[in-house]
């Protein structure tokens, strides 16, 4: 027996852990115990000084199931309104004025129970209130003050909804944030990596060619140098260009202008005045505009491209062909060496397709199809096809 005793407090016990009473109900029910408990302490009893004991059941009845309010509001409706029904039975008690047990429990109702529960509570109530109200007066006031506490519950729920969509709206937004940071950080990776690569693919190829660049006179020598040298600047610029974004004072300064596709036919003089690679530029097709997204991605792939060419393929022409077809443009970088030697298949060919399926497009590479050299095409939608999509 006491075995089982002992079971049923260590349950209970562990029951109240797991459901622990808020503060904010505990207080709640100690004001209703206070409110239903002063009619004994202002009226007196007529046949003597003390009060039964079984009177105050109803009393506790209406106020002890207030602490789980907010955890059962419907159950406590119920309880409450059942005991205060029941203090019908000792017609000889204090009058209560109002039972702010079960008003407190229909506010709780309205604000956290579902929609069958409310509408239940409805009916109930209102079914008790037409059997047991005594009088006009009395029926007019129960209805007020029912109908008040549960505006207040259906008011105090949509500015908790609206509290609860005002606090998911934040949490997208930080979200969104953080998101856009990423993929700030990501592009802001990709850009130093094809600069940075392809400076240091010129100058160690021009490095590799300086002996051979001595014997053949100092005319070659300086080209050789001028040519590292403006890899190197160019380099600076545009890397001062994307450190500035990470600059908290960058805003009032004057930025370097953006990587674009008018900057593609410098790009390709640079490497052929370089040496090693002789590269061109063809254009075919009617002109179209691209986006700012898209103008990044198309020098980036063909920067990126003519890197691969100069520091894997082994190459001595390269040809980057710009053709317009249906507002789209369609970007091909082909070399004649020595086909896939692994230079474009690692984060070089990763960041070329990234780059152009970040603005919508595609991008592909492999080797030509006769065996010799390597090409890399991508197709990049103009403004217009964009818009209407």
């Amino acid at each position: 027996m006491w075995r089982g005793a002992d079971r049923l407090r260590v349950a209970a016990g562990r029951w109240l852990r797991r459901t622990p009473v808020p503060v904010a109900d505990g207080a709640v029910a100690l004001l209703v115990l206070a409110a239903q408990l002063a009619p004994f302490v202002s009226d007196e009893r007529p046949g003597g000084p003390q009060w039964s004991w079984l009177i105050y059941l109803p009393v506790l009845g209406v106020s002890l199931p207030v602490l789980w309010l907010r955890r059962a509001p419907f159950v406590v409706l119920m309880v409450t309104e059942l005991a205060a029904a029941t203090y019908s039975f000792f017609p000889d008690g204090p009058r209560q004025p109002v039972w702010y047990g079960p008003l407190v429990a229909m506010f709780a109702v309205a604000a956290y129970a579902r929609r069958w529960q409310r509408i239940t509570a409805i009916v109930v109530i209102a079914c008790g209130a037409s059997i047991l109200t005594g009088s006009l007066d009395t029926a007019v006031r129960g209805t007020l003050l029912w109908t008040t506490a549960y505006a207040l519950g259906r008011a105090w729920a949509a500015r908790r909804a609206h509290v609860d969509a005002l606090q998911e709206r934040a949490l997208h937004l930080q979200r969104e944030r953080e998101l856009e940071a990423e993929r700030e950080r990501s592009r802001i990776a990709r850009d130093m990596h094809d600069i940075l690569g392809h400076a240091v693919a010129v100058m160690i190829a021009q490095a590799e060619a300086g002996p051979v660049t001595i014997r053949q006179g100092p005319e070659r020598t300086e080209a050789a140098f001028d040519a590292i040298a403006s890899a190197g600047r160019d380099a600076m610029v545009q890397l001062r260009g994307i450190l500035g974004v990470l600059d908290e004072g960058a805003q009032s300064r004057t930025r370097p202008p953006q990587a674009s596709l008018a900057g593609v036919p410098e790009l390709v003089e640079r490497v052929s005045r370089s040496g090693g690679v002789a590269a061109t530029v063809r254009e075919s097709g009617t002109g179209g505009t691209l986006t700012a997204e898209a103008e990044v991605a198309a020098y980036r792939i063909v920067q990126e491209a003519l890197t691969n060419v100069v520091k894997h393929a082994r190459a001595s022409t390269a040809t980057v062909s710009l053709d317009w077809r249906e507002g789209d443009l369609f970007l091909t970088v082909t070399d004649d060496g020595q086909g896939d030697t692994g230079g474009t298949g690692g984060r070089g060919l990763a960041g070329i397709t990234q780059r152009a399926s970040g603005c919508g497009g595609s991008a592909q590479a492999g080797p030509t199809p006769h065996g010799r050299g390597y090409t890399v095409s991508a197709r990049l939608p103009g403004r217009e096809t964009e818009m209407t999509q």
